[in-house]
C-alpha cells in the first residue's frame, strides 16, 4: 500500500471514529458510511472531482 493510500485510510478512520463518538454513525451503518467517506477522501486526495464539485460546475436551467 502506498503512502497516499495509508494517509487516506488513516484520515477516513479518524473521521469515522469522530462520527461514532458523536453518535452520527451506528454500528449497523458503519460499513456503508466507511466506504462512502473513504471514496470521498480518496477523490479529494487524488484530485478527482467529487459529486458536489461536479454539481457546482453544471449550468443551472
Amino acid at each position: 500500500m502506498g503512502s497516499i493510500d495509508e494517509q487516506i485510510l488513516r484520515a477516513t478512520k479518524e473521521i469515522v471514529v469522530k462520527f461514532i463518538e458523536t453518535g452520527r454513525v451506528s454500528p449497523t451503518g458503519f460499513h456503508d458510511t466507511f466506504r462512502s467517506i473513504y471514496a470521498t477522501v480518496e477523490k479529494a486526495a487524488k484530485g478527482e472531482p467529487t459529486d458536489a464539485a461536479s454539481d457546482e460546475d453544471k449550468p443551472s436551467t
